[in-house]
């Protein structure tokens, strides 16, 4: 796996706030477990409150949870005054699971105003068993807008 050095040095501290300010996240129990420039590990527990009629969480829960681990791994790589947008998102979700999830996003290519990303199973830890996906990612770099105080 390459190891990356990240343009801002403050990459920690910037990518943890900017998961912080994602509302979704937080509702469905996420958390940033790992980060490193270029990688980011992301938990959330099952709960019933996101199963489609089958009892298993739903695909539009999962990928949420995919593009914001892919949007943060490629975050720590990008410039300071910098902000993340996915711009291309493809996933194939051939099982299902009742567990709790482990979404790993590793930066494959960085590019200067895009960058190809994939997600990619953690290693095994008790009691949580990851997602296995095949996606195609792609996440634009673009300069950051104010944000108004409501949006912070």
């Amino acid at each position: 796996m390459p190891r990356f050095e990240p343009k801002n040095p403050d990459y920690r501290e910037v990518a943890t706030a900017t998961f912080a300010r994602q509302q979704a996240m937080r509702t469905l129990g996420m958390s940033i477990a790992r980060l490193e420039p270029g990688e980011v590990d992301l938990s959330m527990p099952f709960s019933l409150d996101w199963t489609q009629q089958n009892g298993f969480v739903h695909a539009g829960v999962i990928t949420a949870g995919l593009d914001t681990a892919c949007g943060i791994a490629a975050f720590t790589l990008m410039p300071a005054g910098s902000d993340v947008l996915t711009v291309e998102f493809k996933t194939n979700l051939p099982a299902r699971q009742r567990a709790r999830f482990a979404f790993r996003a590793l930066v494959v290519k960085p590019g200067r105003t895009l960058m190809a990303l994939t997600p990619r199973e953690p290693p095994g830890s008790p009691g949580a068993k990851a997602f296995r996906v095949r996606p195609q990612v792609k996440g634009g770099i673009r300069p950051s807008e104010p944000r108004s105080p409501a949006r912070r």
